[in-house]
């Protein structure tokens, strides 16, 4: 059985330049060209160009393009795609349609070379169309302020469109050898382990036991051979835990509670956007692009503050995606807490029967108290070969 086809071709395109002497010759070309350093969200969509997540583009979307995303999710070729894919600026400095230049990293120090871009047009959104896109693809309660809305209005309204090649994946490969991994590498290495339906989990946190059950209990269901763990790499907002320690603790889960060659744990090089039910699509796309035939969606998937419904990440596949635009199935997931009344985790829609008071439900605030202050959170709620990983990391802020 072959995986599982990328969105929108039969062959998975990744605009990373692969061949070494050709990505040499480019670097050294884009030496000499005009040069902007674009902004993270910039930075980030070419990374995951270059991967092939964002497969089958070919580039940063137009005006026209990102306009039609935002209000019907289909570009003006008719293609499916959930949020605009951009390379938005404050000002052009005399960049022209028709000019190859050179895209630099904003994320590393003296801004290497992220990749090449053929400008196909320079064009300006009026106050009224990034109004309109930050309305239809962040869908902000309009009395709080959205840290996505705000992060897509900071970049600028010039448009820069057209092909890019990519030459490296910024920071993320170094920082995280071990994890990050491209759409191409995933794909190759489920066929390695010989997976055919696989279940795949997005996660920005480390994974508490409800988590860690949810997954088992989504590959049960599904009768999956294997969980793709994928974690976003990219820039969090103030208080999330740094990448590298929720790595740690995610893998030390996996090797004491995960039957051997049934898990991978992998990451991805992406800026958090916190656009809730358009971002849970945008998840399923890159998740079938890197071969997964099933994506879990639990409540409030990429949320931030009050802005979304507990389920709106969910009744968008139902009500807005057409049928047949994806290939990827969607595993809806309910709250999973531990039930003291049957001694084991569940999600709390399958226990009718149950009050509040029969879970093991601790905020997120309370458990950073525990950990800071080194009380590991209680075994029905954290692995302690976890907890501890994460006391070490509070109790490090303190000193």
């Amino acid at each position: 059985m072959s995986l599982i086809k990328p969105h929108g071709s039969d062959e998975l395109n990744p605009l990373f330049v692969y061949d070494p002497a050709e990505n040499e010759a480019l670097l050294k070309k884009a030496e000499g060209l005009a040069s902007i350093v674009v902004s993270s969200a910039t930075a980030a969509n070419a990374v995951m160009l270059g991967g092939g997540y964002f497969n089958p583009l070919t580039g940063y979307m137009n005006k026209a393009d990102a306009l039609s995303v935002a209000k019907s999710m289909k570009t003006a070729s008719g293609l499916f795609w959930p949020v605009p894919v951009l390379n938005l600026v404050k000002d052009a400095a005399g960049i022209k349609a028709g000019a190859t230049i050179a895209l630099k990293d904003p994320n590393i120090d003296g801004n290497p070379i992220l990749a090449v871009m053929e400008v196909k047009a320079v064009e300006e959104f009026t106050d009224d169309e990034m109004a309109l896109m930050s309305k239809e693809i962040y869908r902000p309660r309009p009395e709080e302020a959205h840290p996505g809305v705000e992060a897509f209005n900071a970049q600028g309204k010039v448009c820069l469109s057209g092909p890019i090649k990519v030459l490296n994946f910024s920071y993320f490969q170094s920082e995280f050898p071990d994890t990050f991994r491209t759409a191409v590498e995933i794909r190759n290495e489920i066929a390695e382990r010989g997976w055919k339906k696989v279940v795949a989990f997005q996660t920005r946190n480390p994974m508490h036991l409800a988590h860690e059950e949810l997954c088992h209990m989504a590959m049960k269901r599904l009768g999956c051979d294997g969980l793709v763990i994928h974690m976003l790499l990219g820039k969090l907002k103030p208080g999330d835990i740094p990448a590298p320690v929720r790595d740690a603790a995610i893998r030390k889960m996996v090797e004491l509670y995960f039957p051997k060659n049934s898990a991978m744990v992998t990451g991805y090089g992406f800026d958090m956007l916190y656009a809730g039910p358009r971002e849970a699509v945008l998840h399923a796309v890159f998740r079938q692009n890197m071969g997964a035939t099933h994506f879990i969606v639990g409540r409030d998937h990429a949320g931030v503050g009050d802005h979304y419904g507990a389920f709106d990440a969910q009744t968008i596949f139902d009500k807005e995606v057409p049928a047949g635009a994806l290939k990827i199935e969607i595993f809806k997931a309910d709250h999973t807490a531990y039930s003291k009344k049957l001694d084991r985790v569940v999600m709390m829609c399958e226990a009718p029967d149950h009050k509040k008071e029969d879970f093991v439900l601790l905020s997120g605030t309370k458990v950073r108290e525990m950990l800071g202050k080194g009380i590991a959170p209680p075994k029905e709620f954290s692995r302690p070969e976890v907890a501890e990983i994460l006391i070490k990391y509070y109790q490090s802020l303190q000193k």
